[in-house]
């Protein structure tokens, strides 16, 4: 394990630290971390006015792939942008006919004008906005496209919301999801550069429980918690979710945010 850093004021795991925790945790990610629905890449094309069949898109954050292989199957030309080591040997391994190199949102390794669409899916909130929105619009041609999403539990499924309530009792936090906070403070460009459209596209899968819990366990609060209250709590968890899903089949309720936000087309000559 990582080692965890904490910060000084609240001995709380920094930022750095979680986003590092991912790291040996990649095959556990790249296993059990829910995908996305045909219905979110339809909404992008809706809202960027444009296909993605042929757009150069730049998939930064990566992580071990899932949103890059989904962008590429959609006809995109796509160049993955990950820190991690450990994220991207394992996006190598799953994806060697993707182009990938290492970077982060707050300074793209990417020529200036070069993408027609910037894709950021679960990692927006691990960048400084100060310093992402400048680079997405370094690297976005005029009339490109920037597009953050999150998978977020729906915590109207009553079974969703208790295990929330649990997850939030363990981890000492407010009464929602880690992901919906994500989603919900990165919602404006600080400088008020970009105008972001947001949509909510609602999907589900079904999983066998032991695929849900490694899926819970892949989140970097859960990564970074000792193991023993870790265990624990999966315990408590599994004996609360048989009773739900007696079959051992779990199904997973989604909303997945999306925000959108385009850069302005250059003017037309008379």
């Amino acid at each position: 394990m990582v080692g965890m850093t904490t910060s000084r004021a609240s001995g709380e795991p920094t930022d750095t630290a979680r986003a590092h925790s991912f790291n040996v945790a990649a095959a556990q990610y790249a296993e059990n971390r829910p995908s996305y629905p045909p219905a979110l890449f339809d909404t992008i094309e809706e809202l960027s006015g444009r296909p993605l069949t042929g757009a150069r898109a730049v998939d930064v954050g990566a992580g071990t792939g899932i949103a890059s292989a989904l962008l590429h199957e959609r006809g995109a030309e796509v160049l993955a942008v990950e820190p991690g080591a450990g994220m991207a040997a394992e996006f190598r391994r799953r994806n060697p006919h993707l182009r990938l190199v290492q970077g982060s949102g707050d300074a793209l390794p990417v020529a200036d004008a070069h993408a027609d669409l910037i894709t950021y899916a679960q990692a927006w909130h691990w960048t400084d906005p100060a310093r992402s929105v400048p680079e997405a619009l370094r690297v976005l041609r005029p009339g490109g496209a920037l597009a953050l999403w999150w998978n977020v539990h729906a915590t109207d499924v009553d079974w969703i919301a208790a295990a929330a309530a649990r997850t939030a009792r363990f981890l000492g936090l407010p009464m929602h999801t880690e992901q919906r906070t994500a989603a919900d403070r990165v919602v404006t460009d600080p400088a008020g550069r970009l105008r972001f459209a947001r949509r909510s596209v609602r999907w589900s899968r079904r999983v066998p429980l032991d695929t849900h819990l490694a899926n819970i366990g892949s989140h970097s609060a859960f990564l970074l918690a000792p193991e023993a209250a870790r265990t624990d709590f999966f315990d408590a968890e599994r004996a609360h979710l048989i009773k739900v899903f007696p079959d051992g089949l779990v199904e997973e309720t989604y909303e997945v945010v999306l925000l959108v936000a385009t850069t302005p087309e250059p003017p037309t000559r008379p």
